[in-house]
């Protein structure tokens, strides 16, 4: 049985528990009235202030809420999550209302109603139930789940799996979403998969914007001229995708030299792993592993027309600042913005 959590969720905690009184009752011959105490608070400021936390709490709350929330804004895209290497994946892009993998379900996750998963490793899916579990315990649309083909049916038997231990509706629509296919997020979004290389079955996926040009041969018309064709029926506007936004997944960087992968080469923002930075370990041992080395990417930099790449899924063995000194190394070769996604990795200093 479900439990619906929309009238409880998120309910702002009292500073004290108002149905008991502040001060404990004195025997009679000790009482003192409960005006000389208000005056004696009033003279102090402190019932002021008290009513200054109580109105103000909320706002406290969000504001806490936005400072503990680590947003990267790249090319007008707020984009957040973490991604550590064989431990959890989860890029969370509200513009979209989507995330790219769940990774363990953090919590900002649940409110996205669109979901890309790359790959069936556990790092990047293991928090699916958990996912879609949450958006239905807060009277959440089902979500959407797009998966690579080969994958689908053991995932409606995961969930399944969960629908009988549990005992409870798990509500998604499970979309096998191949190479190649293109689907309609909203009328100005597309999502289209592209081919990447991992040890399992894998793909990577390209966001696009969708807007309508005007066709060439009709440019020199007046607007009464081409309104009179639009009622003939005459299609005088061409589609123009543009790829906004890449993400990989987990791959070697193969990727980057087919042909086919052009649109996430020159998407306005990459989202690409980089799982090894330095000499530690050497592009051979990446790529046995169906990962991408840091030298690899400088070496095809000249193929990057993106305006930002985000580099995610370090191994854990590197600091932050192991982290930023390999990428300002990349940065140098490069005319797009580096950006390196460091949470859920410590300082050297810490």
């Amino acid at each position: 049985m479900q439990i619906s959590l929309s009238n409880l969720a998120f309910k702002t905690p009292q500073l004290f528990p108002f149905h008991q009184p502040i001060f404990p009752p004195k025997p009679l011959n000790q009482q003192v009235s409960l005006q000389s105490h208000v005056n004696v608070l009033k003279g102090s400021g402190f019932l002021s202030e008290i009513s200054k936390a109580i109105d103000h709490e909320e706002q406290y709350r969000i504001a806490r809420s936005q400072v503990n929330r680590k947003v990267l804004d790249l090319e007008g895209y707020s984009i957040e999550g973490l991604s550590v290497g064989g431990q959890e994946t989860c890029i969370i892009i509200p513009e979209f209302k989507c995330t790219f993998d769940i990774g363990r379900c953090p919590s900002r996750a649940i409110q996205q109603n669109f979901l890309f998963i790359t790959h069936a490793h556990l790092d990047h899916i293991g928090g699916l139930p958990m996912y879609v579990a949450s958006r239905g315990l807060f009277n959440l649309k089902p979500p959407t789940v797009f998966v690579p083909p080969c994958i689908k049916g053991d995932v409606e038997k995961l969930l399944d799996i969960h629908r009988t231990m549990g005992q409870v509706e798990l509500n998604a629509e499970v979309v096998a979403l191949d190479v190649g296919e293109t689907y309609e997020i909203r009328n100005n979004l597309v999502v289209r998969p592209f081919r990447t290389q991992h040890v399992i079955p894998s793909q990577g996926y390209v966001v696009y914007s969708i807007r309508k040009k005007l066709r060439k041969q009709y440019a020199h018309l007046n607007g009464k001229q081409i309104e009179k064709l639009k009622k003939s029926g005459v299609e005088i506007t061409d589609i123009i995708l543009s790829p906004e936004v890449a993400f990989t997944g987990d791959t070697t960087s193969d990727f980057m030299l087919d042909p086919c992968n052009a649109d996430a080469l020159r998407a306005k923002i990459l989202i690409t792993e980089a799982t090894f930075l330095d000499d530690s370990f050497s592009i051979e041992h990446a790529r046995q592993h169906g990962h991408t080395h840091l030298f690899e990417i400088i070496a095809n930099a000249q193929w990057i027309r993106n305006k930002a790449v985000l580099l995610t899924h370090f191994s854990p063995r590197y600091s932050i600042e192991d982290i930023r000194q390999a990428a300002s190394k990349l940065q140098a070769r490069l005319s797009a913005k580096v950006v390196p996604l460091t949470e859920g990795f410590k300082s050297m200093y810490s």
